[in-house]
């Protein structure tokens, strides 16, 4: 299952960089992860310091 980031985020750019296939873009006031591309890794829920990524 995909991950999501919620309300909680403060898009500070963290997951973004550790998303190893490109799967989190800038959203509507803060980023989301595209389920199709997401290889559910997990590596963005330990990269959030806000706890803002969850599974979907």
């Amino acid at each position: 299952m995909a991950y999501i980031i919620t309300d909680d985020c403060t898009t500070c750019g963290s997951c973004v960089d550790e998303c190893a296939v490109g799967a989190i873009s800038e959203g509507d006031g803060k980023y989301v992860i595209d389920a199709d591309t997401c290889a559910e890794c997990g590596a963005c829920v330990d990269a959030c310091p806000s706890g803002a990524i969850i599974e979907g």
